[in-house]
C-alpha cells in the first residue's frame, strides 16, 4: 500500500503560464481518518496450506475431571480407564474485495494521483472488512456478562454502562475458567480488553481508573493501548461491536386473524436485511412473532409474511428486540456495546498460506485488450485472497454488554 510519502511530489506548474482555477486544490492531500486495526492482532494466528480446501480444524484436548482421581487408589484395584476426547472448532475462509475504475481522462488531468489515491482509499476499506469480520466472529460468542446484573441485552439501561466492577467480574470468570494471560515481549501476564472510545469515557471517570502513563517505560505498549487496571490491559477501538435496534417501524392498517401485515414505512437497508431472513422474530406491540419459513417479505407491497395469525391495528410499533431497553412512546432501543475482556488464544484467524493481508490489484490503460478498444479504463482493487476468524475457547472470552453516555 503506497505510503504518504508517495504523493508528496513538487507542484511544478506554478513557473508555467497557466491561469489557476479560482480555487487552488493543494496536491498534499489531507490525512484520511484511518481505522487502527486491534482485533486481527490478539488472534491465534494460522494458516491452510495451499491446495487444501477452504476450512481449518482447530482442536484441543479436553481436561480430565480431577475428581475422578482425588480420592486415591485402592490396594490392590486397577481404577476405571479414561477416554481421550478433543473438541473441534471449524472454521470456512472467504474472500472479500472491491475496485474503482479511473478513466484516462481523469488520470491525465487530475489534480491527485488519482491510482495511487484510489489504493490507497481501497486498502484501508479492505483492512477495515478484516477488522470487522474478526470483530464479529469476536462478539458471537456464548459467555456474557450484562452489566448492572441484568439478565438479558433488552434490560440494558442508561444506567448499565461500563465499570471497574465489570471489569473485576470478568477478569474473576477468566481466572476460574483457566484462561491463559497474555505474556509476549516480557510483559507481566495480562488479560486484554478491547472496547469503544464510549466506553472508555465512561470508564475514565471511574476513581480507579489507571493511565497508560503510569506504566513502566520498558513495557511494550499495544496499538490502541490506553490503560492497565487489575491486570487487563485495555485497547481502544473505533470499531468495537454495537448491537444496534434493526427494525423500528409501524402497521399500516388493520389486521384481523392474518398471517401477513403491511409495514407504515419503506424500510432501511438494515430492516430489509433482518426481515428477508425467515425464522427472525420480530415484535409487534408487547408480542413476538416469527418470520415466515418461505416468502418472509415482499418489497413491492411491504407486506410481512408471519407464521401465526396476528390481529393488528395501525400504528402497532413493530420492532426487533436486539438492542437495549426500549422507550414505549418512541419505540427506539438503546444502543449496546460489546467490550470484550479475554486471555490468550481465545480466538483464532485464519487465512491460506499468509494470503490473508491485503492485495492491492491495479490494471493500468491498455490492459483490457479489445474490451477496451480506446485504452480509456484502469481498475484499481483490493482483495483479500482468504479470511476468517473463530472463536477457539468460549470460556476464555468475556462479552461485557453496557450501555453508553
Amino acid at each position: 500500500m503506497p505510503n504518504d510519502t508517495s504523493r508528496n511530489y513538487i507542484n511544478t506548474t506554478a513557473s508555467r503560464a497557466v491561469k489557476f482555477p479560482s480555487k487552488f486544490y493543494d496536491r498534499q492531500l489531507l490525512e484520511s481518518a484511518k481505522t487502527r486495526l486491534v482485533y486481527q492482532e490478539f488472534g491465534q494466528k494460522r494458516s491452510i496450506p495451499r491446495n487444501n480446501g477452504k476450512y481449518v480444524n482447530f482442536r484441543r484436548w479436553n481436561l480430565f475431571d480431577p475428581a475422578r482421581a482425588v480420592s486415591g487408589l485402592v490396594e490392590g484395584v486397577t481404577p476405571l480407564g479414561q477416554t481421550l476426547s478433543q473438541t473441534e472448532v471449524e472454521a470456512e475462509v472467504k474472500q472479500y474485495g472491491a475496485y474503482v475504475e479511473v478513466s484516462d481522462l481523469l488520470d491525465l488531468t487530475a489534480y491527485d494521483q488519482v491510482i495511487n489515491d484510489s489504493a490507497e482509499l481501497l486498502g484501508e476499506q479492505l483492512g477495515t472488512v478484516v477488522e470487522w469480520v474478526t470483530r464479529d466472529a469476536v462478539s458471537n460468542g456464548s459467555n456474557v456478562q450484562y452489566a448492572g446484573g441484568k439478565t438479558e441485552r433488552s434490560q440494558l439501561g442508561a444506567s448499565d454502562k461500563l465499570t471497574t466492577t465489570e471489569i473485576r467480574k470478568a477478569v474473576r470468570t477468566l481466572k476460574k475458567n483457566k484462561a491463559r494471560p497474555f505474556s509476549e515481549n516480557g510483559r507481566t501476564p495480562h488479560f486484554v480488553c478491547i472496547c469503544s472510545p464510549e466506553a472508555t469515557y465512561d470508564l475514565q471517570n471511574d476513581e480507579m481508573w489507571k493511565n497508560v502513563s503510569t506504566y513502566q517505560n520498558s513495557e511494550a505498549i499495544y496499538s490502541g493501548e490506553i490503560g492497565r487496571l487489575f491486570g487487563v490491559v485495555f485497547v481502544e477501538s473505533t470499531e468495537a461491536k454495537v448491537f444496534s435496534q434493526t427494525v423500528r417501524n409501524y402497521v399500516d392498517d388493520d389486521t384481523t386473524s392474518s398471517k401477513t401485515f403491511v409495514l407504515k414505512n419503506e424500510p432501511t437497508e438494515e430492516e430489509l436485511a433482518y426481515l428477508s431472513i425467515p425464522g427472525n422474530k420480530i415484535c409487534i406491540g408487547d408480542t413476538e412473532y416469527t418470520l415466515a419459513a418461505d416468502t418472509t417479505y415482499d418489497p413491492e407491497t411491504r407486506t410481512v409474511y408471519l407464521t401465526e395469525t396476528a390481529s393488528l391495528s395501525a400504528d402497532d410499533a413493530v420492532w426487533s428486540d436486539d438492542a437495549g431497553e426500549r422507550a414505549a412512546d418512541t419505540n427506539r432501543a438503546r444502543d449496546v456495546h460489546g467490550t470484550i475482556v479475554f486471555g490468550r488464544d481465545a480466538y483464532g484467524v485464519v487465512d491460506v498460506e499468509g494470503k490473508g493481508a491485503v492485495t492491492l490489484i491495479v490494471k493500468p490503460h491498455g490492459s483490457s485488450g479489445t474490451a477496451d478498444p480506446l485504452d480509456q479504463r484502469a481498475t484499481v482493487g483490493a482483495k483479500v485472497t482468504a479470511y476468517t476468524a473463530a472463536i477457539l475457547n468460549d470460556l476464555w472470552l468475556v462479552r461485557i454488554e453496557h450501555t453508553v453516555s
